[in-house]
């Protein structure tokens, strides 16, 4: 994937919004965002649980964009983050159901959504963020953006292998 094709992604989880579910029951996982992968996302959900995210990177922000897969679709999240950007985006939901962004050593900013899952499903989770990316120029542009910020830095983290996949389940 392109740095301009995994952009239109972001753009599409920054720019949408997102349901919050409830509930008696909910859960709240910690995803702890490191470079370049995540740890805590559990295998399975309940609807309602809650996902807050972490970053112990030092020098890179995070993000966690999910997105809920198509019923039908049974290829692994390594699978298809290997796909071109618009086939990859034809098979995911017209918005995501969180974004959520940590700076190093900063607390979760919930950009769509608050991390909480309404719908069953299953959910694929990644980070386009470029690598090397300042985090306060980072935050500064998308705060200022219509769609992913246009920052300075490397390939985005999902190259590196930050994607993850898990399902909510009723």
């Amino acid at each position: 994937m392109t740095r301009q094709s995994l952009s239109i992604a972001l753009a599409v989880g920054v720019t949408a919004g997102a349901t919050a579910g409830c509930g008696s029951d909910e859960q709240t996982h910690t995803v702890t965002a490191t470079d370049f992968a995540y740890a805590g996302i559990p295998e399975t959900m309940s609807v309602g649980d809650q996902l807050e995210l972490e970053n112990e990177s030092e020098t890179e922000i995070h993000e966690l964009v999910a997105f809920r897969l198509a019923d039908d679709e049974t290829r692994s999240i390594e699978e298809l983050v290997a796909l071109p950007p618009d086939e990859l985006l034809g098979l995911v939901s017209p918005e995501p159901a969180a974004v959520l962004l940590a700076a190093p050593g900063g607390d979760m900013i919930a950009a769509v959504g608050d991390g909480t899952f309404a719908e069953p499903g299953r959910y694929g989770v990644i980070c386009v963020i470029p690598t090397g990316a300042d985090p306060d120029e980072y935050l500064a542009a998308a705060a200022e953006s219509d769609g992913p910020p246009d920052v300075a830095g490397g390939p985005p983290h999902i190259v590196s292998g930050m994607f993850d996949e898990f399902t909510v389940e009723n």
